[in-house]
């Protein structure tokens, strides 16, 4: 038990360096080739940033766990929101009002009602679901980066932009960017792979739903990059920052890796997700789209608050959904 959850944990950690590697490799070759920053932010970025989610939600189904993977996409919704928003607003407010804030709210909404509606519609999750998931994502990029030759002025956009525009981080030569993209494929099989059997393990010695462990364990693990990027850039004075992460982070969650993992074999729902979770999920990102629209902050009362429902929510799933 011990063991497992050691290494659980580092599965975790090399995931997450894993796909770090990978997106600063791969945007470093794409510059290296001359490819435009927009298309590598709409591309490399956007998905390598998303990867860890991706690679456990993948290895999960094609190991016959296809409930911890849609437990890891709805759990890391709800810490996005709760967590990833809660804590750095603690530290400083986060404003709400910057352009195109709005328009991916309502994004990060319709996402959620489109990943619900489809598992009412079937469970588990299957191809024709990834399908239509997988294409929401496509849409949702097509759309950002007409967004971005107009000179729209939009959070994400900026995010995803934002490393192959910088030096900082990015190998200066071809082989040691190809290296870097070597390394973090095999850091994101490797952590992926570790992540799945012994999140596994642990839910069959404790007798736990893999779902609850996807949920908690697993889906604060793969949040943990936006956790930190937007703590960090709170405590720095750009808390602004936040909400475009937590945003585009959610939109991914549910297109790309619901997609991937439904395309990629059966993907299981927890059936206490259908009274519960998946309306924790909804509520959480209509309450953020309520402080976009009044265009009012998200103050340290808010955060607080914020934290303390993340607090209750793994108390209920301590008290409820591990004896489910």
């Amino acid at each position: 038990m011990f063991l497992s959850s050691f290494l659980l944990v580092a599965g975790i950690v090399i995931l997450i360096i894993g796909g770090d590697l990978l997106v600063r490799g791969a945007a470093a070759l794409a510059r290296h080739w001359g490819v435009p920053p927009l298309i590598v932010g709409l591309t490399i970025v956007a998905f390598g940033t998303s990867a860890p989610e991706l690679v456990v939600a993948v290895q999960a189904v094609l190991r016959g766990s296809g409930e911890l993977a849609s437990g890891n996409i709805v759990g890391s919704n709800i810490a996005n929101v709760l967590l990833a928003l809660g804590l750095p607003a603690i530290i400083m407010a986060i404003p709400t009002n910057m352009p195109g804030v709005a328009r991916n709210a309502f994004v990060a909404v319709a996402a959620t009602l489109i990943f619900l509606a489809l598992a009412f519609m079937g469970n588990p999750m299957i191809i024709w679901q990834g399908a239509i998931l997988f294409a929401g994502i496509l849409i949702y990029l097509i759309w950002m980066f007409r967004l971005g030759k107009a000179g729209a002025d939009d959070p994400i956009l900026a995010e995803m932009t934002e490393i192959d525009e910088g030096e900082d981080g990015l190998p200066t030569r071809q082989w040691k960017s190809a290296l870097f993209v070597l390394f973090g494929l095999v850091g994101l099989a490797l952590g992926g792979n570790l992540i799945v059997e012994h999140a596994t393990i642990i839910a069959k010695t404790l007798n736990i739903p893999e779902a609850v462990i996807g949920l908690t364990i697993v889906a604060i693990g793969t949040s943990l990059p936006e956790i930190a990027t937007v703590v960090i850039a709170a405590y720095r004075g750009h808390p602004e920052v936040a909400i475009g992460n937590v945003l585009g982070s959610n939109v991914f969650n549910l297109f790309a890796v619901g997609g991937a993992a439904a395309l990629a074999g059966p993907m299981g729902i927890k059936k206490e997700f259908f009274v519960f979770d998946f309306w924790v999920m909804l509520v959480t990102i209509l309450a953020l789209l309520i402080f976009i629209l009044g265009r009012n902050p998200i103050g340290r009362k808010t955060g607080i608050i914020f934290v303390v429902a993340y607090m209750l929510y793994l108390g209920a799933q301590a008290k409820y959904g591990m004896t489910a």
